[in-house]
């Protein structure tokens, strides 16, 4: 890539009223929601690789219980 990406408009709006939603909330809160935050990427990036493994047909079978 030899541009970065660039955010739409309405990408731009959600980022500045997030920005004030959180400029908003005690320092405990904002500390507490970038945890939650950051719990909620890692779970994204695990079904990101989950949906590729298996579109791409690698890592192993799923296992069924029976």
């Amino acid at each position: 890539m030899s541009q970065p990406i660039q955010l739409s408009m309405e990408q731009q709006f959600s980022l500045r009223s997030f920005e004030t939603q959180v400029q908003k909330m005690s320092h405990e809160q904002a500390q507490d929601f970038l945890i939650q935050l950051y719990e909620q990427m890692m779970v994204r990036e695990n079904m990101y690789k989950d949906f590729l493994k298996h579109e791409w047909g690698i890592g192993s079978k799923p296992q069924f219980e029976l």
